[in-house]
């Protein structure tokens, strides 16, 4: 073992543990009980058996212990975002898609096409990039990988630019933060812009984050660590205090996380102009949603002065596969081109036949050039799916990998145009558009949207 560590070989691992025990002692604590045998008695934690506590502390560990339930925060309230409980559930007994009859499948594909019927299916290409990460990018010590985030974040930087969003007394929330990134880079364009926050959304833990490394003391960083599930933003103190325009970023936002992130923004968030009593989203019927979202222009417009508008939502779209038709935006949408859950369950899950085809070469690349910044790095969600999942092997036979391509494309499309329309329902102007090339990330699509009639003055830069 190493000088001053725990002398207990971990046989899992094929080494000594690394962990400094007690003055006087060979074990730590949690191999201890190696030492002498008439140590106390360790058991697993009952929050978390990955760790053993004392028997005899037990109670006072739980006190303390990192996994027990800590209070609830202030903006926290119980599924705001999740959606209505009162759709029709999905049956419980879902046949894979590799399980299908030719005719059940022909028939998903006929339903998907003729529901893309009238939709640009290739998007405007806006691959831009920003100053502010210009050194970044012309660094010879970043390697592959960074270089491609640093392009994904400097055309998202220069999209937002391009619609006014980068100026002064605005509130950046980022969803899906991770490592915080993308508020960073915010950050850096931001440099000579005054009282501007930034509230990063992740409900992990997070390691090596850069939101603390920012040298400007005027910019003020806060961590919200909660489910957008469950993010009730006009609680957040800093947003109760100052009426700040919010402007919501995220980059690969993963799945149903898109369409949690809308809601929080476009509903939960735009109803403090309607006063605080309202009830959430989730507790709202079918009737009562509709209603809102008719009067939404209205009441923006009569209570312009007292509301906190979204100035503008930016969002880099990740994982359709692990979409929910429960949280999902564009129901109604759906319904209007006669689809319901059961084919959203399949489509969301047909779209990862869009990358799946390149997986391959795209697994093995990544793991011969893995860094540890990479290891560390939760933003990017291109393999995050299986083989199984993707039904590719087993329908060789009836598809070719081009026209499964197609097919996931088009279901990526199609779920995507259900969240516009979701946008531009509730008055707003929003798009699709390819940020980056495929090369960079298979994930390429950005979702934008702003005020139609906008109701932030455009800043002078």
């Amino acid at each position: 073992p190493l000088p001053g560590r725990c002398a207990y070989f971990v046989e899992r691992k094929k080494r000594f543990c690394k962990m400094i025990p007690a003055p006087g002692r060979r074990f730590c604590g949690e191999h201890g009980q190696q030492e002498d045998e008439n140590d106390r008695k360790r058991i697993p934690c009952p929050l978390d058996p990955k760790h053993t506590v004392y028997e005899d502390q037990l109670q006072k560990h739980l006190k303390k212990c990192n996994s027990r339930e800590k209070p609830k925060p202030v903006y926290f309230v119980q599924d705001i975002n999740a959606g209505l409980k009162d759709v029709a559930e999905i049956p419980e007994k879902q046949v894979p898609i590799s399980s299908l009859a030719k005719e059940e499948l022909e028939n998903l594909i006929s339903k998907l096409k003729k529901a893309s019927n009238g939709l640009e299916r290739r998007l405007k290409e806006q691959i831009l990039s920003h100053q502010a990460l210009q050194e970044a990018l012309n660094d010879p010590k970043n390697g592959e990988s960074a270089f491609k985030h640093l392009k994904q974040q400097a055309s998202i930087l220069g999209n937002m630019e391009k619609l006014h969003l980068l100026g002064p007394e605005r509130c950046f929330v980022e969803f899906g933060a991770g490592r915080g990134k993308l508020s960073h880079w915010v950050d850096v364009a931001l440099q000579n812009i005054d009282n501007v926050h930034f509230l990063l959304v992740e409900r992990a833990t997070t390691r090596f984050k850069v939101d603390g490394k920012h040298k400007r003391r005027d910019a003020i960083f806060e961590r919200l660590q909660v489910d957008i599930q469950h993010l009730c933003l006009k609680k957040v103190p800093i947003l109760e205090k100052k009426k700040l325009p919010v402007v919501g970023i995220g980059k690969h936002l993963c799945g149903a996380a898109t369409d949690l992130a809308l809601r929080c923004l476009v509903e939960s968030y735009t109803t403090c102009c309607d006063g605080e009593n309202e009830e959430p989203a989730s507790k709202r019927s079918k009737t009562d949603k509709t209603e809102v979202a008719s009067n939404n222009s209205a009441a923006n417009e009569s209570n312009k002065d007292n509301c906190k508008p979204v100035a503008g939502i930016v969002i880099a779209l990740c994982c359709h596969h692990k979409c929910d038709w429960t949280h999902y935006v564009g129901r109604e949408f759906f319904k209007s081109v006669g689809l319901g859950p059961l084919e959203f369950h399949y489509f969301q899950r047909m779209s990862s036949w869009a990358t799946c085809g390149m997986r391959e070469t795209t697994t093995k690349a990544s793991t011969s050039q893995e860094s540890e910044d990479q290891t560390n790095d939760t933003e990017e969600h291109e393999q995050t799916f299986s083989k199984t999942e993707s039904g590719a092997d087993t329908l060789q036979g009836i598809l070719t990998v081009e026209e499964r391509k197609e097919i996931g494309c088009l279901c990526k499309l199609l779920i995507d145009h259900g969240r516009i329309e979701y946008l531009q329902q509730r008055g707003y102007k929003a798009a699709l558009q390819y940020y980056t090339e495929t090369a960079v990330s298979l994930e390429n699509v950005l979702l934008t949207a702003v005020p139609s009639l906008s109701l932030i003055p455009e800043p002078t830069m």
